[in-house]
């Protein structure tokens, strides 16, 4: 197995972005529940987003959601973010809260609400510019709920002429990211449901646009490793958005549901070079916190990637490579289990000491006084969560 030393240089340049959304209020379809110090504004999202950053070191950037963190100013709201030790990230569009897209956006059958879509794409595109992001993130709620609702392959060339329309506006160092989701909140089919559709999708555009696979968005017992083994070997895999789930998409904490299924995938990132010093993949979280304290549920989710990646970076790859060639099936597994295995929580606070990060994050924030100081201050105003 190897040695933990022979692994910190792939540590280091582990980075995870975090989702602004994330800091806000969440909760089931039922109730949205509310906690105190809760952001009511994009720099106070980023200033909590902040925290997670200063005491993990794995997360220097934020992701922002249009229209949810709207600002009249752009370059001041990175300012912002970098006087607090984080920059600005992917830039995530939003076409499914307004009531035009009650029947689709990008993939709809009326050519203004298409066109509604697309223009809302070019202005994140131009906020893009404003805040020096890399990646226009899309997700799409389109689909139908009955046979026959709509025409199904009708709507694939929608989307298709959609997506060529804002592909087209991306910037020279800009790439295009489209997620899928297999079901909800469209029952019967969604438009963009599984891998190979989105696959589809961003090959016919170009190299700059690529696949975004949230960890969250597969049927039961999916082997999600193998998609990103395939995504890989093909060069198309942009992104991650790394969350858990038990029944369907429940966006808890990553690794919560299966730590397993988390080493899995991180073991075949690793093998398809997707943690190389110059990978095209982007690792963000996308979670929702919502009976758990928010801050402290990002700083725990940085940690599990860290130390799934950290366990899967053990793996002797050489003496996989020999059982596997020698067909020796046991012996193989025995490789992978023998990393999963490995205690590498220990070795990971020294590391962290001996960088100047708090040994123990989770601690070194709840001794912090920052959550009671913004309970304390964000009195008032209206609290950020679904839609804000």
């Amino acid at each position: 197995m190897n040695s933990f030393t022979s692994i910190t240089p792939m540590l280091e340049r582990q980075a995870i972005e975090l989702p602004s959304w994330a800091f806000g209020n969440s909760g089931t379809r039922f109730r949205v529940f509310g906690t105190p110090g809760t952001p009511r504004t994009p720099q106070e999202k980023i200033a909590d987003a902040a925290q997670v950053h200063k005491h993990t070191g794995l997360a220097p950037t934020v992701a922002l959601h249009i229209p949810w963190d709207k600002v009249d100013d752009y370059a001041a709201l990175r300012s912002f973010a970098n006087e607090h030790g984080v920059d600005l990230g992917t830039i995530n569009s939003n076409t499914f809260q307004d009531e035009e897209y009650k029947f689709g956006s990008l993939a709809a059958s009326d050519p203004a609400v298409r066109r509604r879509a697309i223009d809302h794409h070019r202005e994140c595109i131009e906020i893009m510019h404003q805040t020096g992001s890399r990646d226009l993130k899309i997700w799409l709620a389109d689909g139908t709920n009955y046979p026959g609702q709509d025409d199904i392959r009708r709507r694939q060339d929608n989307l298709a002429d959609s997506l060529v329309a804002i592909y087209a506006e991306l910037g020279d160092e800009q790439r295009l990211v489209l997620e899928y989701k297999f079901f909800e909140p469209a029952f019967y089919h969604t438009d963009v449901p599984d891998w190979g559709t989105s696959y589809v999708q961003v090959s016919a555009l170009g190299e700059k646009a690529l696949v975004c696979l949230d960890t969250g968005h597969h049927a039961p017992g999916t082997n999600i490793e193998f998609i990103v083994a395939q995504l890989l070997r093909l060069g198309k895999l942009g992104s991650f958005d790394f969350n858990s789930r038990f029944y369907a998409d429940d966006d808890l904490i990553v690794g919560a549901a299966d730590p397993f299924q988390l080493f899995r995938i991180m073991a075949e990132v690793i093998r398809g070079g997707g943690m190389d010093a110059d990978s095209p993949v982007a690792f963000m979280l996308d979670q929702c916190h919502n009976v758990e304290a928010k801050i402290p549920g990002q700083i725990r989710s940085v940690l599990n990637v860290q130390e799934m990646t950290a366990r899967a970076l053990l793996i002797d790859r050489d003496a996989l490579e020999l059982a596997q060639f020698e067909k020796d099936v046991l012996g193989a597994n025995a490789v992978y289990m023998d990393a999963f295995y490995t205690d590498v929580r220990p070795a990971l606070s020294e590391w962290r000491a001996s960088r100047g990060l708090p040994a123990d994050p989770m601690e070194a924030f709840a001794t912090s006084g920052y959550q009671e100081g913004i309970a304390a201050q964000r009195v008032g105003g209206t609290q950020a969560g679904w839609g804000a």
